[in-house]
């Protein structure tokens, strides 16, 4: 600054009064402003779905607290550069000056100003300049994303330094936390089952509560599997269904294998996919498409095959690229078809266009997915869907299918049931698929050889359509579902899904498939049958979620007292079976 942090506010800032014009909000964004105004605490922590608002909300807080003199400086703490550029522009539409170049180096800035905009990366590489700053004067700070104040320890002790002194904090997330032992800043927790400590939301506004109210887009995920053909490093040539169950090591190289972009896989998926974008452009001229890659080079290469496709050249951002903001910005007020990005689009990002979406990233975590998930989901009119293509691999479907699951911050959590599995997989996960693809020791073991992919269903709140033998990639089949209309309302969506199910049941059936398909399950290995009745078997607990409201926890637990057996992960078949057909009959019953 020009002066001290703490010097008195100068005539050329806006009238405080202005600051409390606040825009019109939604019904939970007033919600959530009402019991902050009612509670006024140091400390209050905002989980909202991706897409429903939470930077509004926490300016018309900011606002607020500003014109009421609570505050008379405010901090943004916010995951990227990126962010720090896009809170600072929300800021200003409501009246509220931040700068985003500031830096614990710089020290001072314009006094034309109220505040600053930093990262989670920049607090922790000088928390006491960032503490003296917040001391000397009265600072509202406000935390985006605040789980990543537990990506390293330095990031969650820095915040913690640098920002005790605040006068009110307000933290948000839209990203499902995650398991670990340390305790996130700021953040109050609570004994959850067998006395684990739980984070404490004061206001949540969840997926499934945004979709009733027409926040967000409902999503149709398609899932795309395929034969997959790779050489280890002993020289050993492997052929697996991407799908099938499979080890992780050969999961791994199975999806690598899918997204070389020498193979066969991806070209078509990317190809369907902008089959879908020009159907959803029909109704919705300006959509736009994403593919989410996991490395530069693949990055490249897969807007050489776009351009191939569409004859246009995408957008393409990458991490350390510079420009990459101004890029994103000036695909978001374009109408160009296709961007392809590495890691720049993730959590807060807004280009609310997207309704297309690839992912073609080995990384394959629960947050992760949330993160990329969200950037499709938010919602400009009513009548927009979002369609995001998969490979089918196990985990990726489970997250889909998962999608309106509230997950908490877990301190200590236990593994028990089904419902965990994927929350203790996640480090995992996250170690054998980082960011930049797999590790040294798999780069060394895997070739790809080749590979093909056909049409395997759409996955809609939790349910499969489409499920019922191999759809060749660019057929009339596959067309049934990539047509689908851009502009329908949720119930519209199933609806239509059920009806093209019905109907190509009746196909197969009239041409003698269904049989064959029996025969072929009975002929699969013993692993692979219960891998496919565990599958079938969530994916009848997840319909059952959506029919019901009932948790997906609740509902196994129910089907084990009436059937008897151990949790899904190591029944038998005989025993999935009976739990398959006992939720059959209890969905004909509810509906009769």
């Amino acid at each position: 600054m020009t002066g001290r942090p703490d010097a008195p506010l100068p005539p050329a800032w806006p009238d405080r009064a202005a600051w409390g014009t606040a825009p019109s909000l939604r019904a939970w964004q007033q919600a959530a402003v009402d019991k902050y105004r009612a509670a006024q605490p140091q400390d209050f922590l905002a989980v909202a779905t991706p897409g429903a608002g939470k930077t509004t909300f926490a300016l018309t807080v900011a606002a607020d607290l500003l014109s009421r003199r609570v505050v008379d400086r405010i901090t943004v703490v916010a995951p990227t550069e990126h962010l720090k550029t896009q809170w600072a522009e929300a800021a200003a539409r409501a009246g509220i000056p931040i700068d985003p170049t500031y830096s614990a180096g710089k020290g001072r800035t314009s006094d034309d100003y109220v505040g600053i905009a930093v990262t989670y990366a920049g607090v922790a590489v000088n928390p006491l300049a960032m503490r003296i700053r917040t001391e000397r004067t009265k600072t509202l700070v406000i935390l985006d994303e605040i789980h990543h104040a537990g990506d390293a320890l330095s990031w969650g002790e820095g915040v913690r330094e640098a920002f005790d002194p605040a006068t009110r904090r307000l933290a948000l997330t839209g990203t499902p936390f995650r398991s670990d032992i340390n305790p996130i800043p700021f953040v109050s927790y609570a004994p959850g089952e067998d006395g684990i400590p739980v984070s404490a939301a004061d206001y949540t506004y969840g997926y499934a509560h945004a979709l009733a109210d027409h926040v967000v887009r409902p999503v149709l995920f398609m899932a795309y599997s395929g034969e997959m053909q790779w050489r280890t490093r002993a020289g050993d040539e492997v052929v697996a269904r991407l799908g099938e169950p499979l080890t992780k090591d050969m999961h791994a190289q199975a999806l690598r294998t899918a997204l070389d972009p020498r193979g066969s896989w991806i070209p078509a998926v990317l190809e369907a996919a902008d089959k879908r974008l020009s159907e959803v452009r029909r109704h919705v001229p300006d959509a736009g498409g994403l593919v989410i890659a996991g490395d530069q080079d693949s990055a490249r290469a897969y807007a050489a095959l776009l351009k191939k496709i569409t004859g246009e050249s995408p957008t393409v951002v990458l991490s350390d690229e510079k420009g990459s903001s101004k890029k994103i910005e000036k695909f978001t007020a374009s109408e160009d078809r296709w961007m392809v990005a590495v890691r720049m689009v993730s959590e807060g990002v807004d280009v609310p266009r997207l309704a297309v979406g690839v992912w073609a990233t080995t990384v394959s975590t629960p947050l992760f997915f949330a993160q990329a998930v969200g950037r499709f989901v938010r919602a400009r009119s009513r009548g927009e869907t979002a369609s995001v293509f998969l490979p089918s691999v196990p985990h990726l479907l489970e997250f889909a299918s998962d999608m309106e699951a509230q997950r908490d911050h877990v301190l200590g959590r236990r593994v028990q049931d089904e419902d965990d599995i994927f929350a203790a997989e996640e480090g995992l996960l996250a170690e054998a698929n980082s960011a930049e693809g797999a590790s040294d020791e798999l780069e060394m073991s895997w070739e790809a050889l080749g590979s093909t992919a056909s049409f395997d269903h759409v996955l809609y709140e939790g349910a499969q359509f489409g499920h019922s033998g191999e759809v060749v990639s660019g057929s009339e089949e596959e067309m049934d579902f990539l047509g689908i209309p851009g502009l329908l309302e949720p119930d519209q969506v199933r609806e239509l899904l059920h009806s093209r199910q019905s109907e190509r049941a009746r196909k197969q059936k009239a041409a003698g498939v269904e049989d064959r398909v029996v025969d072929s399950v009975q002929e699969l290995s013993t692993h692979q049958q219960l891998g496919v009745l565990r599958r079938e078997l969530n994916g009848l607990v997840a319909a059952w979620h959506h029919r019901t409201g009932q948790a997906h926890g609740i509902t196994h637990n129910a089907l084990r007292k009436e059937c008897g057996g151990p949790p899904a992960a190591v029944a038998n078949a005989e025993q999935l079976h009976e739990r398959i057909n006992r939720i059959r009959e209890w969905a004909v019953r509810q509906t009769s």
